[in-house]
């Protein structure tokens, strides 16, 4: 079994695992075209899964 050779330093292993980190967020549409995060209320409308859940003035 191979064995590294000299120890890797916590830097290199924090630049390692923060290429992981940044994602764009995918986004849900609702049935007017307003994108909002899935499973959250839309803060433009108030709709949550067809239905209106908060009370939005407009």
């Amino acid at each position: 079994m191979a064995n590294p050779k000299r120890k890797q330093s916590k830097r290199r292993s924090a630049l390692r695992r923060g290429a992981n980190r940044f994602k764009a967020p995918q986004l849900s549409k609702d049935s007017d075209g307003t994108a909002f995060l899935p499973h959250r209320v839309n803060p433009a409308n108030g709709m949550y899964r067809g239905r209106q859940v908060l009370d939005i003035e407009t």
